[in-house]
């Protein structure tokens, strides 16, 4: 009887390894949307909202800890690639772009079925844009390149500063001291300046 439950146990060992490595917290998350869509589908009988049942659940405290961890989450992830940055500066133009409606109804009218080409189509040169929309592309533009130029993050040299380096890596070296630990040697650089330092 012993080699016999033996047995099973290693079959059920085997079972068990030759699952995913993440498969018992599949197997939690799954339990818990049934979970979730059995409160549902009993809010919706008694005619109840489901979000609200949801929140009178939730204690203060709990709620509090979520919305100082939402807060915390910053939405601008900084510079990750060019193929982000370039994806976000997209999304943000054509947030602003507002579409004339009344010039798209007059091609509407004017081209037909035309206006919506297809591999056949043949429309090459027959749209001429107008002097609106040019302006409107250039004044977007140029407000393009006078921000590109706002935050550019090249230093000025500054001529009037002390030269307390031998070249440009001690330079760097030097700024990246004075910038972490500056504000605990400022008293003791004074002192070797005027020369009272013990």
């Amino acid at each position: 009887e012993a080699c016999k439950l033996n047995s099973q146990e290693v079959v059920e060992e085997d079972k068990r390894l030759k699952l995913p490595p993440n498969w018992e917290a599949k197997k939690a998350r799954l339990e818990w949307e049934l979970q979730v869509q059995e409160k549902k589908k009993e809010c919706a009988a008694r005619g109840e909202d489901y979000e609200r049942v949801k929140l009178l659940e939730i204690s203060a405290e709990d709620a509090e800890r979520w919305e100082r961890k939402k807060k915390r989450k910053n939405p601008d992830l900084g510079f990750s690639d060019y193929a982000a940055a370039q994806l976000r500066q997209y999304q943000r133009l054509t947030r602003q772009i507002k579409p004339d409606l009344e010039q798209y109804e007059k091609l509407k009218e004017q081209y037909g079925e035309a206006l919506y080409p297809t591999s056949d189509s043949l429309l090459h040169g027959s749209h001429v844009p107008s002097k609106e929309g040019v302006d409107r592309m250039v004044a977007d533009l140029e407000k393009q390149i006078e921000k590109r130029e706002k935050y550019s993050r090249r230093r000025p040299y500054n001529d009037d500063a002390d030269i307390d380096y031998i070249n440009e890596r001690n330079a760097k070296f030097n700024q990246k001291a004075e910038r972490f630990y500056g504000k605990y040697t400022a008293e003791i650089k004074q002192n070797l300046e005027r020369g009272t330092a013990v």
